[in-house]
């Protein structure tokens, strides 16, 4: 008869809050950076992040005694009893607690008189069509930002590139910064949907994806001399795929 061991619910959210990458370094694994959060060498298809985890390629994961019996094929038991050393006290740290921020409402940066300083941008130095900058500034998917510094001593300008929703509501803005000298600012604005990026829904089936929106244009002005107005196009605004799922 198998053996039944009974944890408490304080010892399985002990278990489960088990710092990940501590974890599996004292384990004798080696993990890579990959942004925030870390990549397995021995499977770059799972990443870690604190107590989280989650297998790209079989897109399923969850917390840390789930992942013990995955990656080690454990049981219940022995995942939980492995994770706190063998029920000789909490061996392992466990993650710091994740601070509950409520989110700001999304909000788009404040619009310049005119669009001048992004106009001489695209044009003159990412090389894009007057006519593309033109199409998409006329449908509000384009437009500059006059910001200020916190301080309130310095003005910013920034190429706004927004998404909308199928209700045609804004809720997804991208900013790129049109200064020449130094390293150039992008960013998605704060509280951003990444569902409704930068994007132009066409009548054909066809869908062309970009990791950004100067990409999209710059594409559009290659086959300018195409319908190119009868395809969708999306820049992703980053890596995620969820506005080019969101699409299709």
């Amino acid at each position: 008869m198998a053996t039944y061991i009974h944890f408490t619910e304080e010892q399985k959210q002990r278990a489960n809050s088990v710092d990940l990458v501590e974890f599996l370094q004292r384990q004798g694994e080696k993990l890579l950076p990959s942004g925030r959060d870390k990549r397995l060498v021995s499977d770059h298809s799972i990443t870690i992040r604190g107590n989280e985890w989650y297998d790209h390629a079989l897109e399923q994961g969850g917390l840390a005694i789930d992942f013990v019996q995955s990656f080690y094929g454990l049981s219940f038991p022995e995942a939980v009893t492995k994770l706190l050393g063998g029920e000789q006290g909490e061996v392992y740290s466990r993650v710091k607690e994740k601070k509950q921020t409520e989110q700001k409402p999304f909000v788009l940066p404040p619009k310049n008189m005119d669009m001048r300083r992004v106009f001489a941008y695209l044009i003159k130095n990412r090389h894009i069509d007057r006519e593309v900058v033109s199409f998409f500034a006329k449908q509000n998917l384009l437009y500059e930002s006059c910001e200020q510094s916190a301080d309130k001593m310095k003005e910013y300008h920034n190429a706004v590139f927004v998404g909308y929703d199928e209700n045609g509501v804004p809720c997804h803005a991208h900013k790129r910064g049109i200064y020449s000298n130094g390293k150039s600012f992008k960013g998605n604005v704060e509280s951003s949907n990444p569902c409704y990026s930068f994007h132009y829904t066409g009548t054909s089936n066809r869908l062309y994806v970009f990791e950004a929106p100067i990409d999209m244009m710059s594409f559009i002005t290659i086959n300018k001399s195409t319908n190119w107005q009868e395809h969708s196009y999306v820049a992703l605004c980053g890596v995620s795929e969820q506005a080019m799922l969101k699409m299709l």
